[in-house]
Parts: C-alpha cells; structure tokens; sequence
C-alpha cells in the first residue's frame, strides 16, 4: 500500500525512466494536468449517454459524508461505489467517475475521509507524495477503521437504494483503489445481499495476521472479485495472492486475482506511475466483471 516503501519503490522506478518526482510534481498539480495525461480522453466518454451530476451528502452514524453522484441522464442503473485512494476524493476520481456513468452505471465517488473535512483535502496524488500533503492528510487517515468501513457502506447503500436513479433489481458494484481495496471486501461481507462485484486495484492491507483480516472475509460475501495486485506489492508480500486464492476457493468465491506488470497506484489516472496500458487493462476487466 502507499508508505514510505512505496514512495522509494516509485522514486526507483521513475528514475529508470528518467521522469523524477518534481518533474511530475509540475505535470501533476490539479485538473489541468489530469486533462494532459494519457488516456483522459478514453476516461472523460466511454459511451454516448449524456449524463447527470451532483454532489450529496449522505448521513452515517459518524455525520454528513460528501460524494459525486454521477448517473446517465434517464432510467435506472445498476450502481458502482468508487472509494477513492489514500490522497481521497478529487478531480482525478470524479473523471473516473464519470468515465464508469457514461458507460451506464449509477457512480457515487465518496470521501471516505468526511469525519475529518469535506473534499479534497489534496489536489492530486503529486501533493500527497510531498510532506506537507502527508502531514495534511495523516489526521484523516486516523479515522478510518474496518468497523467504520462498515457502517459507512450500509448507509451508502440504503441511501443509494433510494435513488430514482438506481435499479435496485440488480446488485451493487464496488471499486476501491490503495488503501481502499480493502473496504471492497469488508463491504461485500457485510452486504452480501446488496453487494455482487467487488474489485480492488492495487490495494493494502489485503491479507493480515488479524482475525479481521479482509481476506477472511469470504466466506461472508456473495460477491465476485477483481483483486489487481501490483508488481512491487506482490515482491514486497509475494505469499498474498496466494492466501487471496486459497481463501476465495476454500469459500467456493469467484475471484480474478492478478499481479499487474504495473507499480503500485498505476490505475489512478493522476499518479506518477500511471499505466495507461495496464491501467485500462486492468478496468476492461472491472467492466466485465461488473457485467457479469
């Protein structure tokens, strides 16, 4: 997941590719630089409907989270949650965002860091990779916990299920990237009857020593999952995938899991080390996934 491993993983990995970190810092500073990156194009229409936006506030038990609703402009659709990576909600998730709409789903881009502030909190995950992103965002990322992953999915789902937008005849989807992969999982065990796909890009904390641990998670869920896991993660924790697989058959899931010749956070289409190769490999089989 993003750390201070990560960050020397990608100062590496940049540098054979002579492109340093304040070089990207200049490329990727807000939305004018996410419209320069490679692909945005592909990202801003994947399809002809039109579509309609909004931002809302949904009451948890904690207060009021923020979110982009994001929806074709008529009937009802099946729905997609997109939590955000570690640097939360901003321009980057809600073209992504908007990307997943015009291909006919109902989004809701949340910012799972709310209890702390409204989004965004960073512009970009440039301003996140430098100290003074870190030390803004360190307090936001110590109100997340597995429990209130929970509680934050059973309210977005209750509140989504009452949208005129969304079908409720069919299941929900959930994408989570980095440190949000995770909240994929947690939320499909503990809404198995709402939630039917969940996929994680490059996410953290995926297979742990605790009791809670999301990989144990499968027997709970009647979801299918993506699980694209990243080339440094897999050489950091090479016996995850292997856990991930033993425990998805093991609960009789079906499970793609994958190491991605990719560096972590490649899916994220404002990181240093976005793939639009890979990056668009990885979301061609989050769209069959959430056909299936």
């Amino acid at each position: 997941m993003c750390d201070e491993h990560t960050d020397r993983e990608d100062e590496a990995w940049l540098a054979s590719r002579a492109l340093s970190r304040r070089k990207f810092g200049v490329l990727g500073a807000g939305a004018v630089a996410i419209a320069a990156l490679p692909g945005c194009m592909s990202m801003a229409a994947e399809g002809d409907a039109s579509t309609a936006e909004q931002m809302v506030a949904i009451t948890t038990p904690d207060g009021s989270l923020d979110a982009l609703f994001v929806h074709p402009g008529s009937g009802r659709h099946p729905v997609v949650v997109m939590w955000p990576d570690v640097a939360g909600l901003r321009d980057a998730y809600k073209t992504m965002a908007r990307r997943l709409a015009a291909a006919g789903y109902a989004v809701l881009a949340v910012n799972q860091y709310y209890r702390a502030g409204p989004a965004p909190f960073v512009s970009a995950m440039a301003e996140w990779r430098t100290p003074e992103g870190q030390k803004k965002l360190a307090p936001a990322i110590a109100t997340l916990s597995p429990a209130n992953t929970v509680t934050d999915a059973t309210a977005l789902v209750g509140w989504l299920d009452r949208q005129a937008a969304v079908d409720t005849r069919r299941k929900i989807g959930m994408a989570g990237y980095c440190q949000t992969g995770s909240f994929t999982l947690r939320s499909a065990a503990a809404l198995p009857q709402r939630i039917g796909a969940a996929a994680s890009f490059h996410g953290g904390g995926l297979v742990t020593d605790k009791p809670d641990s999301p990989h144990l998670l499968f027997p709970a869920m009647s979801a299918a999952s993506l699980i694209a896991i990243a080339q440094n993660d897999d050489a950091r924790e090479p016996e995850a995938k292997t856990a991930l697989r033993n425990a998805a058959d093991q609960a009789g899931r079906k499970a793609e899991i994958e190491v991605y010749p990719a560096q972590h956070g490649w899916c994220t289409i404002d990181s240093p080390v976005y793939d639009e190769v890979q990056a668009e490999r990885a979301w061609s089989r989050m769209m069959a996934l959430f056909a299936t």
